[in-house]
């Protein structure tokens, strides 16, 4: 299943209207952080480990949806921490979806069933739930450190399809991961769950996070995903990203960085340059724009790139190659249409 028509249209005629108007700078989607509380403590993960009163914390629905509507972004991802923490969360899709936004709300989907009558959800076609798998159920469990999590957010999917919910997954892969244990779990979410849309990126090495030793590097990288995707296995998989991008992601092309693409957001304000790195925030999302030196980032520029491959880096800039490119732009309407 390809991304739906009207917003691949949207989407579509936002960056032409961008290029019509040679905005240098634009954001895809934001990345929105409305608290950095969770219920889990993932090994890989860089984001919660702040102060307690930071944890504490919760994002106003106003100031959430100010700085989406400041920034101009068609996309928003609802990230954190775990946003089912957060008790007005619903509130923010629905003030978000109401403006038109694609929303996707990221969770561990360990809350979903246990707080669903605490929410007031509404399938919609601008909202998606992004279901995060990491593998299958030994290997996510051991993922987030907790047994019992996986077959939770499997349960979690099929509930929220059968209220008639889009639902998509994102997978983290690490140096632990083989080709076949990619496979495996891609094709028990698209054949078996049969999730919507599947997103994968390899694992960003959080300075934070509490397991520095199984980051992958770029060469790992490439061939973890050349052989993952070899015999048809791409074209089958319902894929959530630009042809590019999974080009990218196997070696057979390099992009450069554009990290302003993806901005995030926190309670922190916006975080610079990047939804994975943290050299300050500014209040306003021009003033990030303005300020931020994006020259500097990237892989032979700040040692903590080098290894970067993330989508959030790396997908805006194969779209943006994809609608430079007339070749490009039509195989990308063949292999997602």
């Amino acid at each position: 299943m390809a991304v739906p028509l009207r917003q691949s249209a949207r989407i579509g005629w936002y960056l032409f209207s961008n290029k019509v108007r040679r905005v240098q700078k634009f954001p895809l989607i934001v990345e929105l952080e409305p608290l950095f509380a969770c219920n889990l403590k993932c090994q890989g993960c860089g984001k919660i480990q702040q102060p307690h009163d930071l944890l504490r914390q919760r994002m106003p629905v106003e100031r959430a949806v100010n700085a989406v509507l400041e920034s101009g972004a068609p996309m928003v991802s609802i990230a954190g921490g775990e946003p089912l923490m957060h008790p007005q969360v619903d509130v923010i899709v629905g003030e978000l979806v109401k403006r038109k936004k694609y929303v996707y709300l990221c969770t561990n989907a360990e809350l979903v069933r246990k707080r669903w009558d605490k929410f007031n959800f509404k399938p919609s076609a601008y909202f998606s739930f992004a279901i995060h798998i990491d593998g299958l159920r030994e290997r996510h469990d051991e993922s987030v450190d907790k047994e019992g999590v996986f077959d939770e957010a499997v349960a979690a999917i099929k509930f929220l399809k059968e209220k008639g919910f889009r639902v998509t997954t994102n997978s983290t892969f690490f140096n632990t991961d083989t080709p076949q244990t990619v496979i495996d779990v891609l094709n028990f979410l698209n054949d078996e769950v049969e999730v919507d849309q599947m997103m994968i990126s390899p694992a960003y090495a959080y300075e934070k996070a509490p397991d520095q030793d199984h980051f992958l590097g770029v060469t790992e990288t490439r061939e973890l995903f050349r052989k993952a995707f070899a015999d048809g296995n791409r074209k089958r998989w319902r894929l959530n990203h630009s042809p590019l991008f999974l080009d990218f992601l196997e070696g057979k092309v390099d992009f450069e960085c554009t990290a302003w693409g993806i901005p995030s957001y926190s309670l922190l304000g916006w975080q610079r340059p990047c939804y994975l790195m943290a050299d300050g925030y500014t209040k306003t999302y021009k003033e990030l724009i303005a300020t931020t030196e994006w020259e500097k980032y990237g892989r032979g520029k700040d040692p903590r790139c080098n290894n970067c491959m993330a989508h959030c880096g790396y997908e805006p800039t194969a779209v943006l190659a994809t609608m430079g490119s007339l070749k490009e732009g039509l195989r990308a309407m063949r292999e997602q249409g």
